[in-house]
């Protein structure tokens, strides 16, 4: 036996035992109009199947998922499967016109695609305008048959989706948005499960509940689907205990608050050593951006001890105790949050990089173009809101897919002179020149031999203001090996990375007025998008994509695109 043959032998026997269990668990998803009553008021709101959020999704490592949408609403959709690595089946990924053109009003696509290796929560939304403000869900992915969690058991486990609710139609938001060149308006409401909490007009009768038991060990997965505002989450009296975040076990440690950037997940583990009531789970923002508006309000869900419950004994219900949140920029806690995350094993770290890479994150402004009414140039002093990595404003395509055209070798949809650095040097968290304020537009992309060892320093700039940005990247998971403030720099700062077990991740928080580094290996090819998962900044062009080539071989390489592909 040759030595190919002897290792695709070993493969296949290695690939059978695995999928000896795995199922292949198929779903319907009919995106819909749906009246959704939240704040006193009623609204036509886009759901799937009619649920607030979105059916929770359950399966196993290994398993191979079949969700077909049937779009019957009035917009275009498509649907992300956020954090889900898909290997060699990008065509699943969902972002519009980057691994597919939109699910047009009356169309559907089947999204097929094998989950391995991940264990944890993830999550599915729309990846198509704004629609994820309301089409979303949980994806939770359990240990292989006859494997378990690597920490005890929990008696039960609570997804905790923590959301953004606005008293109108979002699309309509982000539109005028774009038509005025300003920032959209704010949120009206944070929810828990979709449901705002006993803080707010109308909605106490509906707050989520979330029950435990005196001595019985719990699991939350806790999941921030807000569509533009990192959130601190805490749960009064009670301490949490981390154990994974983005589908990736971590070491186990305690804390009393959670953050989490939109995108994220962490898995925590509460235990009922309180004394028997009512206790209230809140989240409210973590705004880093100074002097923008943002939504101040706080969100409530009632964590309830079983013998406590109404259920239990006629009664009227205490009042829940209410924690007490981190004021709003309390970038410190943010910090030292972040900074107790690390990998449960020793991690694979590349070490050898054969790609090094500097990318500035930031906003910008762009002038009124002469042919604009002054009412279109709504921002500060009659600009118009922008946003760029390495200068470079992204624009979608409209024609095709950026996947679509690569594989199909369609010129003029793309060009792949994505700066590997910033064009220009500046003190990026210093005082600017206003002339960094207006970037290029463009479609650029970068490209990527496959099993290349990719690193990026993710730098923030003060550009317009800093701010915290949640950068996610499709198709991977990459280790967060140092994050840091000010200016990143070479010399002094590779001495704080972290090689033996930085978290793995899939959207690293970069901290505001300051750096982070991420590594990873270039092993699924196709066309990968990067951006700021506040979904503002990517209608701005807070973006980049990377285009991973194919290997040798079959299993390098990326499938053909499904026969019900989308057409633009």
């Amino acid at each position: 036996m040759g030595i190919f043959n002897k290792f695709s032998f070993i493969f296949l026997v290695l690939f059978l035992a695995l999928s000896a269990n795995a199922e292949v668990q198929r779903h319907r998803f009919v995106i819909q109009a749906t009246k959704v009553k939240r704040l006193c008021k009623t609204h036509n709101t886009i759901t799937v199947n009619g649920m607030f959020p979105g059916p929770t999704l359950e399966i196993k490592n290994g398993d191979t998922l079949e969700v077909q949408v049937v779009n019957k609403a009035r917009y275009n959709v498509t649907i992300h499967w956020h954090g889900v690595r898909q290997m060699r089946t990008g065509w699943a990924d969902g972002p519009e016109f980057v691994t597919q053109c939109p699910i047009r009003p009356g169309g559907s696509y089947t999204y097929r695609f094998t989950v391995q290796g991940q264990e944890g929560t993830l999550w599915w939304h729309a990846h198509s305008s704004w629609l994820r403000a309301t089409v979303y869900g949980a994806l939770i992915i359990r240990p292989r048959e006859g494997k378990s969690y690597p920490f005890p058991k929990p008696k039960r486990e609570t997804p905790i989706l923590l959301g953004e609710w606005w008293d109108t139609n979002p699309i309509d938001v982000v539109r005028e948005a774009t038509r005025t060149g300003a920032a959209p308006n704010a949120s009206d409401a944070y929810t828990i499960n979709a449901q705002p909490g006993d803080l707010y007009k109308c909605s106490s009768k509906e707050t989520t509940i979330a029950p435990i038991d005196s001595g019985e060990t719990n699991l939350l997965r806790v999941i921030n689907a807000a569509l533009s505002q990192p959130l601190f989450f805490k749960v009064a009296n009670h301490k949490l205990t981390v154990v994974g975040a983005d589908a990736s076990y971590t070491k186990p440690f305690t804390t009393s608050v959670l953050m989490l950037g939109p995108g994220q997940t962490t898995d925590v583990l509460i235990r009922g050593d309180q004394p028997p009531s009512r206790y209230y789970m809140a989240a409210r923002a973590y705004q880093s951006a100074q002097n923008a508006p943002f939504d101040n309000t706080t969100t409530t869900a009632i964590l309830e001890y079983k013998s406590a419950s109404c259920a239990v004994k006629k009664c009227n219900a205490p009042t829940p105790i209410m924690p007490s949140l981190p004021a709003y920029n309390d970038t410190n806690t943010v910090t030292a949050f972040s900074q107790s995350f690390r990998s449960r094993e020793k991690a694979e770290v590349p070490t050898d990089i054969d790609e090094s890479l500097f990318f500035t994150i930031g906003l910008g402004l762009n002038n009124c173009p002469p042919n604009f009414r002054k009412r279109r140039c709504q921002g500060p002093n009659g600009t118009r809101f922008t946003a760029s990595m390495n200068n470079v404003s992204f624009v979608l395509p409209r024609n095709f897919s950026l996947l679509q055209a690569h594989q199909q070798g369609i010129p003029g949809v793309f060009t792949t002179d994505f700066p590997a650095n910033p064009p220009l040097k500046f003190d990026y968290t210093g005082n600017l020149s206003r002339s960094l304020f207006q970037p290029v537009p463009g479609t650029k992309l970068y490209k990527l031999k496959y099993g290349s060892r990719v690193q990026i320093v993710l730098q923030d700039t003060s550009i317009v203001t800093p701010e915290n940005h949640p950068i996610h990247l499709h198709g991977y998971d990459f280790y967060i090996i140092a994050q840091g403030f000010g200016n990143f720099d070479s010399k002094k700062d590779t001495s704080k990375f972290n090689l033996v077990d930085p978290p793995m991740r899939n959207t690293v928080g970069v901290p505001v007025n300051g750096w982070a580094v991420i590594r990873f290996v270039a092993d699924n090819p196709g066309v990968w998008i990067m951006h700021c998962h506040l979904d503002v900044h990517i209608n701005w062009g807070l973006a980049m994509a990377f285009l991973v080539e194919n290997g040798v071989g079959e299993l390098q390489t990326i499938q053909t695109p499904p026969p019900d592909l989308p057409m633009c």
